[in-house]
This record gives C-alpha cells, structure tokens and sequence, in this order.
C-alpha cells in the first residue's frame, strides 16, 4: 500500500528555519510532480511548492526566496527547506504526489503542523 509521510513541523519563532521531509513508501513504480500544500484555519489549501521529476521547480509569491523544495528521486522523498519564517506561514502543511503504482493516483500526507510564533 501507498503511502506519503511527512516529518519536521514544529514550533518556532519568527526567522528561524525548519525542513520538513515527505517519504513515499510502498510498490512505487515512479512518482511525478511532487507538491507541498499549506493550509491555514479558516483558508483553502494553497499551493506551496513543486517539483519535477527532472528537478524543475515552482514557488508561491509568498515564499520566493526564502522556501526551497528539493527531492531525492532514489529515495522517493521531497523537502521542503523553510527560512526567515514568518507567522503567516503557520498552517498545517501536506505533501502531494501523482504516484504510479499498483493503484496509480493521486496521494496526500497526514500533514504537519508548521507555527511561527512573532
């Protein structure tokens, strides 16, 4: 069975950094585009980041420059680097990823709590 696993949220103050890992398991036979999601309470989940399975990558406006996602494909695992942390980026944040398999379809983490304390 197929399965996504986030790890690395966690309290922190404004400026700090934090990684957050996502490691999919399972029989995989490829994954494409890899995502991080945010959701904040009372908002709809948002596009974070992205990336390729050729490491192209994409950024929301709002963390350009201080977010980096990065991905080792012969891990199955994406991260996603978080710097100069600000309150607003509190949410609960999911990883997502199209993955081929015996049940070829989208996947979503659990999530992981992500606070930012001013």
């Amino acid at each position: 069975q197929v399965q996504l696993v986030e790890s690395g949220g966690g309290l922190v103050q404004a400026g700090e950094s934090l990684r957050l890992s996502c490691a999919a398991s399972g029989r995989i036979f490829s994954i494409n585009t890899m995502n991080w999601y945010r959701q904040a309470p009372g908002n709809q989940r948002e596009l974070v980041a992205s990336i390729t399975s050729g490491g192209s990558t994409n950024y929301a406006d709002s963390v350009k420059g201080r977010f980096t996602i990065s991905r080792v494909n012969a891990k199955n695992t994406v991260y996603l680097q978080m710097n100069s942390l600000k309150p607003e980026d509190t949410a609960v944040y999911y990883c997502n990823a199209y993955i081929y398999s015996s049940a070829t379809r989208d996947y979503w983490g659990q999530g992981t709590q992500v606070t930012v304390s001013s």
